[in-house]
């Protein structure tokens, strides 16, 4: 009889980021993680989470809060209402030609008005005052303006995720996307880390690019979100989760 095999820091990469390296960023109600909330939206569950673990969810996250749930697969607890559902992705180094990209700078709390203005145009992800503090992040400039960014968000054990990816429209098609990716990718090897990211199922056009850089597709998952009851307590019927 084979034994099982434990689950893969990357199969809740949250929950493995604020158990480990961002531990300092961590809040906590019971067995439920959090980043606080200008840092990053992300939150971690435990694998199985129980009628205690929502419970604290929603202690945590407030009456009516939304709350992402990235990777959540089974049936929300009754009184909680699904939000948001898109199949995913993750991506893993698998022989990326990283390497430095001279025209790039390292991006600090100074940047951070500027990185928020790209983002809201370019619409990546969530990026929030402080999610410069998670990692590495650089950008191109031309004639001193912000045109392209890609940075580190979530940290488990010997991995980091590049996050944040995005050119401003008017400099599309010259490549900085795939310089920047290739750049913080050599910095997390240079830790001696592998590089892993995420994308939507859907956006075949970054998942063409990144399996031409040299990323491998890792696992399916899924990025949900749901509303904690109004009323905690509150009956209804629980909702399953595809």
């Amino acid at each position: 009889m084979s034994a099982i095999e434990p689950p893969h820091v990357l199969d809740n990469p949250a929950l493995a980021s604020l158990t480990g390296p961002h531990a300092h960023f961590a809040e906590r109600r019971g067995r439920v993680l959090r980043y606080p909330v200008d840092v990053s939206p992300w939150l971690a569950l435990p694998d199985e989470p129980d009628a205690a673990d929502w419970a604290d969810l929603a202690a945590l996250a407030g009456p009516g809060a939304e709350v992402p749930l990235p990777g959540f697969r089974g049936e929300l607890p009754a009184g909680w209402e699904l939000t948001l559902q898109i199949e995913g992705v993750q991506f893993v180094d698998d022989g990326l030609a990283a390497a430095p990209e001279p025209e790039a700078v390292r991006l600090g709390p100074a940047d951070v008005p500027e990185i928020l203005d790209l983002i809201a145009r370019t619409q990546p992800g969530p990026f929030e005052a402080r999610t410069i503090e998670l990692g590495t992040y650089l950008g191109i400039r031309r004639d001193g303006a912000l045109i392209a960014l890609a940075g580190e968000r979530l940290h488990p054990p010997g991995w980091t995720e590049i996050s944040a990816v995005c050119t401003d429209p008017a400099f599309r098609g010259e490549g900085l996307a795939t310089r920047l990716i290739l750049a913080v990718a050599h910095g997390i090897r240079e830790r001696g880390e592998t590089p892993f990211l995420h994308t939507s199922a859907g956006n075949t056009n970054a998942i063409r690019l990144y399996e031409s850089l040299g990323f491998r597709l890792r696992r399916r998952t899924a990025f949900l979100a749901a509303r904690v009851p109004e009323r905690l307590g509150e009956e209804r019927e629980s909702v399953p989760v595809a």
